[in-house]
């Protein structure tokens, strides 16, 4: 089967008996990157000259307050928006570099994208909006549609919803809506996560147990994770803590820990640093 045959082992390469084993080779590469936006003679400048590398298997959490841009850096990292300036690199490959269909199959087997809003259809039911990402599939992971079927339940099972694989978005809870947005992330058996504010729309409990989850996917799967958010729950729990502020990014939570940029380059206090 087209589907079980991409799965990827990974236990015994990026994972130990603690948690994952972080592997030597890059996932991100991120060198000078900015972005703006125009709105007639104004440019707004939101990203300035960023620099990051993420290896594979890392966990990262991206904070910052509102507005300062790291919705915007997630979806150039997706390849969700490729109007800007710079290198980004996932896994040696240049996303501006890769034809719009070359883009369009990075996004559907290489990324998962989990979203604070959930994004389910509501006229589909749980089956259904997991197996939504063998719509956008060509060529080898192309699959018949008992196949994507009994996919979408394994990837429900996977994330505790079984016995909710026929069953309509509207008459789930918030975590469940949010696990069944994990398990369409998963379907493709992606080597990263991208999530935007997974836990915004949740009250604590539920919040934790999202958490969990995607503690397991990083430790047992090795799948890099890079969440935005304001939760200072997440930064607690990934191994790493990146912020974005005023279109810089920083090593650190906050001022206190910022003695590297995110490329891992010595930062210099005595000037503004573009990192």
């Amino acid at each position: 089967m087209p589907y079980l045959a991409r799965d990827r082992v990974l236990h015994a390469t990026v994972c130990g008996a603690m948690g994952p084993r972080l592997s030597s080779r890059r996932m991100i590469r991120v060198r000078g990157m900015e972005k703006s936006y125009r709105t007639g003679k104004l440019v707004n400048k939101v990203l300035h000259g960023v620099d990051l590398e993420v290896s594979d298997g890392e966990f990262v959490a991206i904070v910052g307050p509102s507005g300062s841009g790291k919705s915007t850096l997630l979806h150039a990292l997706g390849g969700l928006d490729r109007d800007y300036t710079g290198l980004v690199e996932i896994d040696g490959k240049d996303l501006h570099k890769l034809s719009d269909v070359e883009l369009s199959n990075y996004r559907n087997r290489d990324v998962g994208f989990v979203f604070q809003a959930f994004n389910l259809l509501a006229h589909l039911t749980c089956r259904e909006n997991v197996a939504l990402p063998a719509q956008f599939s060509r060529g080898e992971t192309t699959a018949t549609a008992a196949e994507s079927s009994k996919r979408a339940q394994a990837m429900l099972e996977r994330v505790g919803l079984a016995d909710k694989v026929d069953a309509q978005p509207n008459t789930l809870s918030g975590g469940q809506k949010q696990r069944v947005a994990i398990a369409r992330a998963l379907f493709n058996t992606p080597r990263m996560m991208l999530c935007d504010e997974p836990t915004g729309n949740l009250d604590s409990k539920t919040g934790e147990q999202i958490l969990d989850l995607f503690r397991e996917l990083n430790d047992k799967d090795g799948i890099t994770v890079l969440i935005v958010t304001h939760d200072p729950r997440i930064s607690e729990l990934a191994g790493r803590t990146v912020r974005v502020e005023d279109g810089h990014l920083y090593e650190g939570a906050d001022d206190e820990d910022t003695v590297q940029d995110a490329s891992g380059t010595e930062a210099d206090d005595s000037k503004d640093t573009n990192a």
